[in-house]
């Protein structure tokens, strides 16, 4: 089964709904799923024994919420993780998520310890579906950091939503995972891994946006593509 991919527009749109009255998600909510989807998938690729130390670069938005549950989560699945987290929101969702994984003692980094160090793995947490325009310091400059792989959420940074790494300024990462469902960019991906990611979508509401998504293994949070 091939999932539909999405425009921006409608990814938007569902987005909207999910947290709507008729939705009954909370922002929390999908953030804690699209996390834990995520920090699964990681398990499922590059095992602790040999991918331990863990990059997590996470942006202002929701998308560097994903990120620091995805940390939380690494931290208790036996990584490594480390954060970077340049510009980190007042909003009391996002403190609250720095203070579990500081909690965890989980190490937040500035670019030039990240820079100094070496890491198995980096998850782009940067930005999402919503980002438009160029990508600019302190953000960009992390994007030159070389890992073994990469793991890009929902869309890799530098990328248009729709048309993909269209200025060639992007990550082009070995891992990505689609949240809800994949966004039209997601044909233009040649990495390693597709997975998508987000095992709480109803059945009607998969069926009245046509999403065609594909069966979950078990009890996983995240089905590769």
């Amino acid at each position: 089964m091939v999932p539909k991919l999405l425009t921006q527009r409608i990814a938007q749109e569902i987005d909207q709904e999910l947290m709507s009255s008729s939705g009954g998600f909370a922002v929390e909510q999908l953030m804690e799923l699209a996390g834990f989807s995520v920090a699964q998938a990681i398990t499922k690729r590059y095992p602790k024994d040999s991918k331990r130390r863990v990059l997590v670069c996470c942006g202002p938005g929701n998308n560097g919420g994903d990120g620091l549950v995805a940390a939380r989560h690494l931290f208790h699945f036996g990584y490594e993780p480390t954060i970077y987290y340049p510009k980190q929101p007042q909003k009391g969702l996002y403190q609250n998520l720095v203070k579990q994984c500081r909690n965890l003692t989980i190490p937040f980094a500035d670019f030039d310890q990240v820079h100094a160090s070496p890491f198995d793995v980096i998850v782009d947490a940067l930005f999402g579906f919503s980002f438009k325009g160029e990508v600019r310091d302190p953000y960009k400059e992390v994007m030159q950091v070389k890992g073994h792989v990469g793991d890009d959420l929902d869309i890799p940074s530098g990328w248009d939503v729709e048309q993909g790494d269209i200025n060639n300024v992007g990550l082009n990462p070995e891992m990505l995972v689609s949240l809800t469902a994949p966004k039209l960019c997601a044909k233009f991906f040649a990495g390693k891994y597709h997975y998508l990611g987000g095992r709480f979508v109803a059945p009607s509401f998969a069926q009245k946006y046509g999403l065609n998504l594909p069966e979950y293994p078990g009890t996983d949070q995240c089905v590769q593509l």
